[in-house]
């Protein structure tokens, strides 16, 4: 007989099973999403921090606190982590401005106002500037806004202004800018904008040369 008995369907090879993902994907998805969440995060902190300080602050410094354990602790990144926590803490100088400021010109409500009292309560870091506004039209309303809220000084007892009013009524009016303070808006917007890109960078970097 020419044949062999045992040969036959069964005898030809199966075709492979599709196996699980590769480390390298799940490094490169798990990398971009810690990449966007923690710059994220850093953002909303600082931007809560217009609002609450405490709430602001306890989310920023979360979100540093996870940015140094991740990268650092379980990556093995220190000089990456160092980095990440540094432009963390940056962002909460420039992240919370901009976004306030951005938020109040775009969205504010333009009320009439004049200024009532300008006083300079000096402080250990210098100048503390406060300014007493009240609105000018309806009920009168008084406000005591400092220089988060733009007063620097550039507007005398007695100067009518157009303050911004948050209309959700969370955040505190905002002086209009002098002449000398136009383009400062872009420059924080611009300055933010450049740190959470290198965060996110640092991040993505990390991630993908982790050390296990």
């Amino acid at each position: 007989m020419s044949g062999d008995a045992g040969s036959g369907p069964a005898d030809h090879p199966r075709p492979p099973m599709p196996g699980p993902p590769a480390a390298g994907s799940r490094n490169v998805f798990g990398s971009l999403a810690w990449a966007v969440l923690l710059p994220a995060s850093m953002i909303i902190g600082s931007a809560l921090g217009q609002w609450t300080i405490w709430v602001g602050g306890s989310v920023m410094l979360a979100a540093i606190a996870v940015a140094a354990c991740l990268l650092g602790g379980v990556w093995h990144r220190a000089g990456a982590a160092t980095l990440a926590a540094a432009c963390g803490f940056a962002l909460t100088l420039f992240a919370g401005p901009a976004v306030y400021e951005v938020y109040m010109k775009t969205a504010g409500e333009p009320v009439a106002a004049v200024v009532t009292e300008v006083t300079d309560r000096h402080s250990r870091r210098g100048a503390d500037m406060y300014c007493a506004v009240e609105e000018t039209g309806g009920g009168h309303r008084a406000y005591e806004v400092s220089q988060q809220q733009n007063c620097f000084g550039q507007a005398e007892v007695g100067d009518r202004v157009e303050i911004r009013k948050d209309p959700l009524g969370l955040l505190e009016p905002r002086l209009p800018d002098s002449p000398e303070q136009r383009g400062t808006t872009r420059i924080t917007v611009g300055i933010s904008a450049g740190l959470t890109l290198l965060t996110a960078a640092t991040v993505l970097y990390a991630g993908l040369r982790r050390r296990t």
